[in-house]
């Protein structure tokens, strides 16, 4: 079980305030299906089988927080997560990729995260073989081989030395041997303590370049590659595994070293069991732009593709067998969050099988000029705070007086009422507007302080905000 199955509705609720504003009903939505999730896992396994998720349709105008809740919902839950868009895919015949390979997407993405998971769990045992290989790399590049240990390491642990190099080790005296042995102390606490980081060590690693062959095929070139070490071991020839030396600074060398040292301490057999039941029982796929596929009651043409990609939509939300390189997964369990600004079309112009498959929809308001305000501040990773952050690493303060903060809010929502309703993402446009000369100019200003008020905001967007030369394309 994920951690974040284990939070109440409330707690969900409470933690998507952080990043969202507004819009409570469609936060209610996902939280609740969250904390479903929780309680069929506490069912007998036999009841729990067929209880499924209540699939959630969204629907809303762009930059209203559609995806944001979705993605934050999934990293709450530390579940595998994708977001696709529905217009990226097309009924199998025509150009585009499966509607299948979202899945495929999904597991590739739980595979990664409990590798990720289980990397973290070993982590202080690899950092310390990787040191223990850098040790050893800084040794023989300074010829400080510890007696005994010169010569080519073999698969069993043991050394092989030729005669020579042993005629070598036994005719060195003791004073050399000291000298060496205190050297290689200095040396390990030197690289201990993080004084070498900048030097450069050559170290031999596992080549993971995966050598394939790419073949086009009806579903695309993402289901059609083919490994040719898997082809190799199928025709019962055990591919050796390449190495290759790389000269990179300590550093470096620990980053690639601890990862590779992760890799030999985890069981791949075990991650891939466990990438598969979190994708089947906990994996979230966000489908935007559903309202793209709906057809606008012609016969011919794109519309032919556009009922089609709906049929194959609802073979994956209704439950089915998808393979992929890891296994066959099941879909039935998997929670879908579809979102579209259904502009043109209506959700009741989605095919009716599809439309019974979200059964919980939820329609989010356009944002207000209020709203605007909230989201420039209140949120964890607010805009304010972002651009704040990012002055500061040229030591230069910077400051929005409420005023201002209300000036910009103002003008965003004006140009979202005049113009195309792009939601909050208009005060990305509004902010790099406002501040594109001070960040032009902030390596000049280390020290100063910089006062975003309703002053600033005027002078330099006047009352439109809009760019002089850009006038003549707004439609």
């Amino acid at each position: 079980m994920t951690e974040g199955i284990e939070f109440t509705p409330k707690e969900i609720l409470a933690r998507l305030d952080e990043y969202v504003i507004g819009q409570s009903r469609a936060k209610r939505a996902v939280a609740n299906a969250l904390r479903n999730r929780w309680r069929r896992r506490q069912l007998p396994r036999e009841l729990a089988a067929d209880v499924y998720p209540k699939n959630i349709l969204l629907v809303g105008p762009t930059g209203v927080g559609k995806t944001e809740i979705a993605r934050r919902l999934a990293i709450l839950a530390r579940a595998p997560f994708v977001k696709v868009e529905a217009t990226k895919y097309s009924e199998v015949g025509y150009h585009g990729r499966d509607v299948e390979s979202m899945v495929r997407d999904l597991v590739e993405n739980a595979v990664a995260m409990v590798r990720r998971e289980h990397a973290e769990r070993v982590a202080d045992q690899a950092r310390a073989r990787a040191e223990e290989r850098i040790f050893r790399a800084l040794c023989v590049q300074r010829g400080l081989v510890e007696p005994g240990q010169a010569g080519f390491l073999l698969e069993n642990g043991q050394i092989w030395r030729p005669p020579s190099m042993q005629q070598f080790v036994e005719q060195q005296d003791e004073g050399d041997r000291a000298a060496k042995a205190a050297a290689r102390e200095s040396l390990r606490r030197e690289l201990a303590a993080g004084e070498l980081e900048t030097q450069q060590v050559e170290v031999e690693v596992v080549d993971t370049r995966t050598p394939t062959l790419n073949i086009m095929g009806p579903q695309g070139n993402d289901a059609m590659g083919i490994d040719a070490r898997a082809l190799q071991e199928v025709w019962g020839r055990t591919p050796a595994q390449r190495t290759k030396v790389r000269r990179l600074t300590i550093a470096e060398a620990r980053k690639v070293l601890e990862d590779e040292e992760a890799g030999k301490l985890v069981d791949e057999d075990r991650i891939h069991t466990e990438a598969l039941d979190r994708a089947e029982n906990d994996g979230i796929l966000f489908v935007d732009e559903i309202d793209k596929i709906v057809s606008s009651g012609h016969s011919d043409g794109p519309d032919v593709s556009r009922e089609g990609v709906q049929r194959d939509l609802l073979s994956v939300v209704e439950g089915c067998d998808v393979y992929t390189r890891y296994g066959h997964v099941r879909t039935d369990h998997i929670l879908f969050i579809a979102a579209g600004a259904f502009h043109f079309h209506k959700p009741s112009e989605l095919i009716p099988e599809l439309q019974g498959r979200f059964p919980v929809r939820v329609a989010l308001k356009p944002l207000t000029e209020a709203d605007f305000v909230r989201i420039l501040t209140e949120p964890r990773n607010s805009l304010v705070k972002q651009y704040q952050a990012l002055f500061s690493t040229e030591r230069v303060e910077l400051e929005f007086t409420p005023e201002g903060l209300e000036r910009i809010a103002h003008l965003a929502f004006r140009q979202n009422d005049l113009m195309q309703d792009i939601g909050a993402r208009r005060l990305f446009t509004i902010l790099e507007m406002l501040l594109e000369d001070l960040s032009f100019d902030a390596s000049e200003r280390t020290g100063q302080r910089v006062v975003v008020d309703r002053k600033l905001v005027e002078e330099r967007l006047g009352d439109t905000a809009d760019d002089p030369d850009l006038i003549r394309y707004h439609l």
